[in-house]
């Protein structure tokens, strides 16, 4: 099957004032991938993933979604756009003091014309696609660290989303909870149709759900290297892509 661009970006630069994070950054995800945004601590990772949703607008360069350019699309437009994005931040960013139906209910009260009805009925589904059917009455702080990113991305699938982004979904989860959350990814990929960005350090999540992958350099303050993780793997001669790649985790 030809591969479909989803996001292209073209010559991105990113930065604080003056201060430049990344360069000239040239990638295309292609629908249906799993793409991984890797790198070193301070690369600027985080970064890139605020500036794809849509949070952060670029110093220079464009941002292309579907051939659409993000930040020369109308107000409306672009709202419409991201809308279509779901997004999983670290912790899960669920709100301590509602439950995780009321959690998954905001993003469908905000932008959908469902009714309460039909938002019930959403939200008793999209928790049973992530394995917590029957919790929709739990609070975070009463369910386990991988059952709240399994419910975090309950919700970053409400609305059915093109694309869903994650960053760092595994970090704080044991190899287990881990494993089950990156096998989920793969599910959800498949049944939803969604293209997936990941940002992470977690070897054995990017070699588990990786179809492709950049690695931003801190010094270089762009692209080092691009490919499948297995790819850069076998064939980068990068010494700092192979240290990144073959390190071991204590």
């Amino acid at each position: 099957m030809d591969k479909v661009p989803h996001l292209d970006i073209r010559n991105l630069t990113m930065a604080y004032g003056d201060i430049i994070i990344q360069k000239d950054l040239n990638f295309t995800v292609n629908h249906g991938e799993v793409f991984i945004i890797m790198g070193g601590s301070g690369c600027g990772k985080s970064t890139l993933l605020r500036h794809l949703v849509g949070l952060m607008e670029p110093s220079k360069g464009d941002i292309l979604i579907n051939g659409v350019n993000l930040w020369q699309a109308s107000i409306e437009e672009r709202n419409q756009i991201v809308s279509q994005n779901g997004v999983l931040y670290q912790g899960g960013a669920l709100w301590s003091s509602m439950t995780l139906a009321e959690n998954i209910a905001l993003p469908l009260t905000e932008y959908s014309d469902l009714n309460p009805k039909q938002i019930q009925e959403v939200i008793a589904y999209k928790l049973s696609l992530v394995g917590l059917a029957g919790f929709e009455d739990y609070y975070p702080s009463e369910i386990s660290g991988g059952m709240r990113k399994r419910a975090g991305l309950a919700r970053a699938m409400a609305l059915d989303p093109k694309i869903l982004f994650f960053d760092e979904p595994s970090a704080g989860l044991d190899p287990v909870s881990s494993h089950l959350l990156d096998e989920l990814i793969l599910e959800l990929r498949d049944s939803l149709g969604a293209t997936v960005v990941i940002v992470s350090h977690e070897l054995a999540s990017i070699f588990a759900v990786g179809d492709n992958s950049i690695f931003l350099d801190p010094d270089e303050k762009t692209i080092i290297a691009t490919g499948s993780p297995q790819q850069l793997l076998e064939n980068s001669t990068d010494q700092r892509v192979q240290q990144f790649l073959t390190r071991t985790t204590a």
